[in-house]
């Protein structure tokens, strides 16, 4: 199970919002904590949970990731694991750069193929949790699922700065909305445990952490070859379609999006014991 899975770090775009830390290097390889990058939070997430088959996506001031992860990630001689940097370029097949997130893993497709795989889990290289990716792998295949989305709850003001999951008491997604207005954000309730009901936390957010069969990517991918964003795109037609299960996976840990300076600090504050969880 786990040893078939294969991990699709996102390398980040330009991160306008996070200048001038952004100005000689992509997001993820922003130091935090000062001596780490944000990228080693994915990809120690995926060595922890024995994923050992991990490639990062790289288009923009690419350099000092590209350098950080060969000189930081290296296994023994003996191990089938690996931490590969695929960078965007031209080839026959595209004469663009990565034009979205999914298009980003759409355009490396043919490189997966030489790596013994069933499962991609698709992972940000800009985000700050700790979780057990094993355990998404295995409720990913005990549920059957074809696509499973990491979700956490979230009170009402923040659900609409998020894409937001109705789900049912089985785990499956019915319904998706990226960022619902104040007026109809009410409607994207799902069935939570009591311990969130009683934190106002009422609804379920997209974490931007995407598990699929790899025969289930390779097929949305035939099926939409001129859509870019799985949150955009993907994700809402294969909830939305008859023939895909799409299930959630309710994370209830420490998450946060590190895309302001703002978030930045908080992060960096939260990880040396400064600020509460």
């Amino acid at each position: 199970m786990i040893d078939k899975t294969l991990a699709v770090v996102l390398g980040g775009g330009v991160g306008s919002r996070l200048h001038p830390l952004t100005e000689h290097r992509s997001k993820p390889a922003v130091p935090i904590v000062g001596k780490y990058r944000l990228v080693d939070i994915p990809l120690s997430n995926c060595i922890n949970s024995n994923i050992r088959k991990i490639f990062v996506l790289t288009m923009y001031n690419s350099a000092s990731l590209n350098t950080h992860i060969s000189t930081a990630y290296r296994f023994d001689s003996f191990s089938k694991g690996f931490v590969s940097v695929l960078a965007a370029e031209q080839n026959n097949e595209s004469k663009d750069w990565y034009l979205g997130t999914a298009d980003a893993v759409r355009q490396n497709m043919a490189r997966y193929s030489r790596v013994d795989h069933d499962t991609i889990i698709v992972l940000s290289g800009d985000q700050l949790y700790k979780m057990d990716l094993e355990e998404l792998i295995q409720y990913h295949h005990e549920q059957d699922a074809d696509v499973t989305i990491a979700t956490i709850p979230v009170v009402e003001d923040d659900a609409t700065s998020f894409g937001i999951m109705k789900v049912n008491g089985n785990g499956v997604i019915d319904d998706f909305v990226e960022k619902p207005n104040k007026e109809e954000v009410e409607k994207w309730q799902s069935v939570l445990p009591d311990e969130y009901i009683k934190q106002d936390k009422k609804y379920l957010a997209s974490m931007g952490i995407y598990v699929f069969k790899k025969s289930v990517m390779k097929k949305l991918f035939e099926e939409k070859p001129t859509s870019h964003d799985f949150g955009k795109h993907f994700i809402p037609y294969a909830v939305r379609s008859e023939e895909y299960k799409v299930c959630s996976y309710a994370y209830d840990g420490y998450w946060a999006d590190i895309g302001t300076i703002k978030s930045f600090m908080e992060a960096n504050l939260r990880l040396t014991g400064f600020l509460p969880e």
